[in-house]
């Protein structure tokens, strides 16, 4: 659903993507921009020495959207499931304007052309802003780790391992056994994602539902399956006494290696997270530009 931002905006936190030079002029632009307006600025450490303005105030990667009303992303939709993590892992509704310097994104739908319209439209209150469920992961593997995932969690086997056996279970009934290349437990968001790559369904990103995806499976049988978004999911990897690599990892962005007793449990994350979607395309006309829908 969308609706426009709870609070007032007097302090964005702006991040770009790590070595983006083709940013730096604009992200000076940015800075005078919403000075004129009286909005103070704060700056990812490493953004603010690519652009060179030792003189703006600035946070570290992880400390930024805690300290803002909005963050400005100036990149690809990784650098804004980054950003986004971080917001979901802290339990902040802190909202994310995405701007694309490449490829329109799935994510970041804002062109440059629009970044100043955009951020006019948030400041007075007009922007739509959608929530996008995230996912809350619990690995626990000797120790429990924990992350947040906007696209999808990925159960799959390491470069140089055969196939991997996985038990997947959903409400604690058992489900399927994946023989094959891994897992993907992905939202609607993330259905574009990995997930589509893996010919896994698109599914609209306000559908309230959860997405398991086996990976190269080693059988038919095995098919993609849309489930509850409030269903708690795990896969666990079997001992099958051979040699086997098996990660977990959140977004493409980190993770880490599952030993053969390590088990991945996925719920819903508790708070959604909040981006600024484009005035002038919808979802469809995403979907229609990346996908080439109906070109001859």
């Amino acid at each position: 659903m969308a609706e426009g931002p709870a609070t007032r905006i007097v302090r964005v936190g702006v991040v770009a993507k790590q070595g983006l030079t083709a940013a730096a002029a604009h992200l000076s632009a940015v800075a005078d921009w919403l000075h004129e307006r009286g909005v103070e600025t704060v700056f990812e450490v490493e953004t603010a020495e690519l652009a060179g303005l030792d003189h703006e105030p600035t946070l570290p990667r992880d400390a930024i959207a805690a300290a803002v009303d909005l963050v400005l992303v100036l990149g690809g939709d990784g650098t804004l499931l980054g950003t986004a993590s971080r917001i979901g892992a802290a339990g902040l509704s802190t909202p994310i304007l995405g701007v694309n310097f490449g490829r329109l994104g799935f994510l970041t739908e804002v062109t440059l052309e629009e970044l100043f319209p955009a951020l006019e439209s948030v400041l007075d209150g007009t922007a739509h802003i959608h929530e996008r469920r995230l996912l809350h992961a619990s690995v626990q593997d000797g120790a429990t780790t924990e992350a947040v995932a906007l696209n999808d969690v990925v159960v799959t086997r390491g470069e140089i391992s055969r196939v991997i056996d996985l038990a997947v279970t959903v409400d604690g009934q058992f489900v399927t056994r994946v023989k094959g290349d891994g897992v993907i437990v992905a939202t609607p968001t993330g259905s574009t994602a990995y997930n589509l790559a893996a010919s896994g369904p698109i599914v609209h990103p306000d559908v309230d539902a959860i997405l398991i995806t086996p990976i190269a499976p080693h059988t038919l049988a095995n098919r993609p399956i849309v489930i509850p978004g409030s269903s708690t999911v795990e896969v666990a990897a079997i001992d099958t006494g051979r040699p086997a690599d098996v990660f977990v990892t959140f977004d493409g962005q980190r993770g880490s290696r599952l030993s053969p007793t390590g088990i991945v449990r996925i719920t819903r994350a508790p708070r959604p997270v909040r981006l600024v979607s484009s005035a002038t395309r919808g979802y469809y006309d995403t979907l229609r530009e990346k996908l080439g829908w109906g070109e001859k």
